[in-house]
């Protein structure tokens, strides 16, 4: 399981593995995968910092990567409490009203209260600075191409910079902005995502990119046979998330049970597409949350970041709260493959076998 990507960034696997957890990023950056740590849950630079000095400290010397988030100044910027007057009363109400009506219990008092001001675009460039100071070899963005300053500064410090795409005229445009790496994310995959499913995406974007331009494959990869199938369809590597959730190492993030029973029991159909998380189309699991927001009378998202700003108490209550019939979870449908969980090591190693027995039954395909 060797690909130009692997020489690119001196890793074993081309398994590029998203999260938000520094302890799985950790883990599959010694497993011999490129971790990818999600920084938008970091509100204070100070403790990204922290938390990629403590990735240096423990990837062995092995390379790693970030992730920023990096949206359009919608509709100014600031702190959460100036873009907070832009947040109708209308939904607040009907925040409150879904939260009593679905038995989700209060913080404790001055817990809970701050927005996450990671989807911010001035603090989102506080995380590019900050990863510059450390060991990440890549930088990817979850909206697109980095502004192209930004860009800039990561190839004068020597890294990488990715962007995902959900249309091959999205990764078109990345590459004329100097993006080094497009991840191809399908439809079936967690958090944003596109209307194009990967089996035609994939080869797709690597059609229009070209041969000079690594492509990773994203949506819908959970084992050794997924990883094989975007190779076929001429991508360099993979880009894989949701499946990192089922890991104990996930469990230092979100000790939460409820997260846990709720991705153990669901299926592949348990999952839907909604602007009610960020306010941009993203996959999640499939809950009473989502369904309040769905019924008569429910009122439309907000734009980004508003809409991540009106359901932050909300999330953190939700989340605190444990019930599994509530949560509010990015997952995309291989969560219908997550019915256990399991160290990373052993997450990667059956990949990596899983993708072996799988060329090989291709090879007798061939004869």
């Amino acid at each position: 399981m060797r690909t130009p990507i692997c020489d690119l960034f001196g890793i074993e696997y081309p398994i590029i593995a998203f999260t938000p957890s520094e302890h799985v990023a950790a883990a599959v950056s010694r497993a011999g995968g490129l971790g990818v740590l999600g920084c938008v849950r970091f509100n204070d630079a100070d403790e990204l910092d922290r938390t990629l000095t403590w990735m240096d400290e423990n990837t062995d010397g092995k390379p790693y990567g970030t992730d920023v988030v990096m949206p359009m100044k919608i509709p100014t910027e600031g702190t959460s409490a100036d873009l907070s007057t832009y947040i109708p009363e209308d939904h607040r109400r009907f925040v409150d009203e879904t939260l009593l009506k679905l038995g989700v219990p209060p913080l404790p008092e001055g817990e809970g209260r701050d927005g996450v001001l990671g989807w911010l675009h001035s603090v989102a460039r506080s995380h590019v600075d900050v990863a510059l100071q450390h060991r990440t070899v890549f930088m990817a963005n979850a909206l697109g191409s980095p502004p192209v300053d930004v860009i800039e500064k990561c190839h004068a410090a020597g890294v990488k910079v990715g962007a995902l795409a959900g249309a091959a005229k999205h990764a078109k445009s990345h590459v004329d902005n100097g993006v080094d790496i497009i991840i191809a994310q399908g439809y079936e995959a967690g958090g944003h995502t596109g209307e194009i499913a990967s089996m035609v995406l994939t080869p797709e974007v690597v059609d229009a990119v070209g041969p000079d331009v690594p492509v990773l494959g994203a949506g819908g990869i959970g084992s050794g046979r997924q990883i094989a199938a975007p190779l076929a369809l001429g991508a360099q590597g993979v880009w894989m998330g949701s499946i990192w959730l089922g890991t104990e190492e996930y469990r230092n993030l979100a000790s939460n049970k409820g997260w846990e029973t709720a991705f153990l029991r669901a299926t592949s159909s348990d999952t839907v597409r909604t602007r009610i998380f960020t306010g941009k189309p993203a996959r999640l699991l499939k809950t009473k949350w989502t369904e309040a927001w769905a019924e008569d009378g429910a009122p439309s998202p907000l734009p980004m970041p508003l809409q991540n700003l009106l359901v932050a108490e909300a999330h953190n209550r939700i989340n605190a709260s444990g019930d599994p019939d509530v949560i509010s979870m990015p997952v995309g449908q291989i969560v219908g493959r997550m019915n256990e969980v399991r160290p990373v090591a052993d997450v990667m190693a059956d990949l990596v076998t899983e993708f072996g027995v799988a060329v090989a039954a291709l090879n007798k395909v061939n004869g």
